[in-house]
């Protein structure tokens, strides 16, 4: 069955506490939306860098990720200079840290940084990309992440039904290989993208707006 991780958004620090309480002993894993409003026109947490307490110390190792024992957190990094952020995010104990393929100068860097076994290294790639760009280093990571929407940083936003396409042809290639989903995720597209190939639906606005998370995830299992 595939795995259903839900997506947070964080404005800021103690919406990311917030956030992720509400899922915690719901799943083992939720996708934190990290975006530098630079590679995509929103901003969340921790950034600015400079203006943020918390994400320094968590580098550090002198705090922790809000509930990190008791949750695992992948992260989506929606940034110009991913070479630079992964390290930090290693630093600060994800399990799964993922690069948007359109943002990337130095992928050698960026696998360096994650330790092999110990965390996972997922390639995300838009709709609008095509798929012999993210083809060279599929053998090298641990999984890719096919965007379901056209406009990517916002939730909520229509699917678009090329990713339907990229999936297919993603597990036609490496049939093996791990293919995560995010944009789009809901009650009407989940069967669709599991048929095709997909493996893990990361779900955001279908769940969080929910008057019941954990109904609404059973409810997306099931569908499955």
């Amino acid at each position: 069955m595939a795995e259903i991780i839900p997506a947070i958004m964080p404005q800021d620090y103690d919406d990311l506490l917030e956030k992720v309480n509400l899922f915690v002993e719901v799943v083992p894993f939720v996708q934190l939306d990290i975006m530098d409003g630079k590679f995509v026109p929103e901003r969340t947490w921790p950034y600015p860098l400079e203006r943020d307490p918390h994400f320094g110390m968590i580098v550090d190792q002198e705090e922790g990720m809000p509930r990190w024992e008791d949750i695992d957190f992948e992260i989506d990094l929606m940034v110009e200079n991913p070479e630079f952020m992964v390290p930090k995010w290693v630093m600060a104990g994800a399990r799964r840290v993922i690069v948007h393929v359109e943002s990337m100068k130095d992928f050698e860097t960026i696998r360096s940084a994650v330790p092999d076994g110990l965390i996972e290294l997922g390639l995300a790639i838009n709709t609008t990309t095509p798929l012999s760009v993210v083809e060279p280093y599929v053998d090298r990571v641990d999984f890719v992440q096919c965007m379901g929407i056209a406009r990517i940083g916002f939730q909520g936003e229509a699917f678009d039904e090329r990713v339907l396409d990229n999936v297919r042809a993603l597990h036609a290639l490496r049939p093996d290989l791990p293919i995560s989903i995010d944009g789009s995720v809901n009650f009407d597209t989940a069967r669709s993208l599991v048929e095709a190939g997909a493996t893990r639906l990361v779900a955001g606005s279908v769940i969080l707006e929910s008057e019941n998370i954990i109904s609404t995830i059973d409810e997306l299992k099931n569908l499955l």
